[in-house]
This record gives structure tokens, sequence and C-alpha cells, in this order.
């Protein structure tokens, strides 16, 4: 049974409250160059003084939710992930394919900031995954972002409640902080 969550709120549905970032990784990407790019959002978000939080999609991917005033539309949303995306992407433009088509994409990652409307439902936070071993989303600090032991799938329904009651629900903050998105 695997959960999807929209980037608005119920009180809200028409105004997101999170801005996506989604590394989708292509069929060539290894998970070290997964990394990469999360790190460089790391720094583009502190460059910018936006906040996100980081999670495993319990695959291959990472994702960050950057939590916003539900004072943007959709389009907006998606438009500064796509700025701040591209930015990104120009830093290693060899990790990165902007092609729709997977079969396009030479087996690079995508930075898909088109996850950001209103008919996209994305992994929720601690959602467990239909694969072997019944991986969790994760959310994670951006300092795992330099743990060699971090993968994608590391936390498990065994494994997570032993991890949230070590360091906590790692996504909560997400909940309760509303900022706006700076020029880019």
């Amino acid at each position: 049974f695997e959960i999807h969550a929209w980037t608005s709120k119920m009180d809200a549905p028409g105004r997101p409250s999170f801005a996506l970032i989604d590394i989708d990784p292509g069929t060539k990407t290894t998970w070290d160059e997964v990394l990469i790019l999360a790190r460089q959002f790391r720094t583009a978000l502190a460059h910018l003084k936006v906040t996100g939080v980081p999670k495993t999609t319990g695959r291959r991917g990472i994702q960050v939710w950057v939590p916003i005033e539900p004072a943007y539309s959709f389009r907006e949303t998606s438009d500064w992930v796509e700025r701040l995306s591209r930015a990104v992407g120009a830093t290693v433009p060899e990790l990165v394919s902007w092609e729709w088509s997977v079969s396009q994409r030479r087996g690079l990652a995508r930075l898909d900031y088109t996850q950001n409307a209103s008919i996209k439902t994305l992994v929720a936070p601690y959602a467990v995954r239909p694969a072997p071993g019944a991986p969790v989303s994760a959310p994670i600090t951006w300092e795992e972002l330099d743990d060699p032991e971090l993968r994608s799938d590391r936390w498990t329904i065994q494994s997570l409640p032993a991890r949230v009651a070590e360091r906590g629900d790692l996504f909560e903050p997400v909940l309760r902080l509303a900022q706006r998105l700076p020029s880019l």
C-alpha cells in the first residue's frame, strides 16, 4: 500500500504548500550522481536562504520538499522550481537531460519540475514502497547526503521506527514552515 501526496493541503487545494524538487535518476544514473545533484540543490537553497527537507524515495531518487506560503499558483511554483533546476543542472550538464520522454534521456537524470502541478501526486514521506524489503521514503538531513552508508532504500518498514525514535520526525518542521520563494 503506497501513499502518494499532493503538494497542496486540504484547506487550499488550488494553492501549493510545497515546491517539490524531484531528482529522477535515469537508467544510467548512479547513486553517487544522484547525491551530486542533491548536494547542488543543498548549496543552491542555502545560498537563497530557503529551507527544504530532502528525503529518499525508497527507490532510486531523492526529493526535496520546500515549504511555501499558499500564495502561489501551481504554475508559479513549477516555474520557480524549473529555474532553480536549470541553474543546478547547468553546473553538471553531463548528468542531466531535459527531455520529457524517458527513451530520449540517454539514461541521464531528469530534474522534474513538472511534478509541481495540481494533478500530480508524489510518494509521501514515510510511505512504504512495494519493493523487496519494504523500503520507506524517508526524510533525511542535508548532512546525511555526505554519509557513505546513505542509499535511497536504506530504511525499511522494519528499521524506520528505530530511526524515528532516535532522530524524531525529520519531516515535521516542513509542516509548520511557510516561506516566500525568492526571485531567481
